[in-house]
């Protein structure tokens, strides 16, 4: 296994650990990854516990289709922005029974980028009940390598959402 596989084999089991403890369900809603990070999430035994289901929307119709993304907000913004990913997380919980989220749409290569948008270009968006954040990631390598930086980094990203931060000590200061 990867030292990258391992990482994010071990985040998963932290966001699992997480989402049990709270009773939570996480969908996901996937373009450039393709399913990744639903299949990381199910590689974990006893994912049924917390994992709901996953959107593999790769196409622009099936985030229209499957998540309600309008073709309206595609046209304006193209399927890799942060219109786009953050109408990907808010329908992946519409369209499930899951209070938590994490969408992905970007440019993985080796071709299709742009100079506006070039190869590497992610973005991520996650939701956790009725809270929607989203984060650019400018990513390079080859199309495995940002795949799988693309998978692990959502899953940061949701842990870091869902883990508040520790509250600020003087005393430790």
């Amino acid at each position: 296994m990867s030292t990258q596989a391992s990482s994010i084999e071990e985040l998963v089991r932290q966001l699992a650990a997480r989402l049990t403890e709270k009773g939570w369900m996480l969908a996901t809603a996937e373009s450039c990854t393709g399913g990744m990070i639903a299949a990381a999430c199910t590689d974990l035994a006893g994912s049924s516990q917390w994992f709901e289901r996953g959107f593999v929307t790769y196409s622009n119709e099936a985030k229209t289709e499957m998540l309600g993304v309008p073709a309206e907000l595609i046209a304006k913004h193209g399927a890799v922005s942060e219109e786009v990913v953050r109408a990907m997380a808010e329908g992946a919980i519409r369209h499930s029974r899951a209070q938590v989220s994490i969408a992905v749409t970007g440019v993985a290569g080796p071709s299709g980028g742009s100079a506006e948008k070039p190869v590497g270009t992610v973005w991520v968006g996650w939701a956790v009940h009725n809270t929607i954040h989203s984060q650019l990631l400018r990513l390079s390598g080859s199309r495995s390598s940002i795949r799988l930086a693309t998978t692990r980094r959502s899953v940061e990203h949701l842990l870091t959402a869902i883990i508040p931060p520790a509250p600020h000590c003087a005393q430790c200061n």
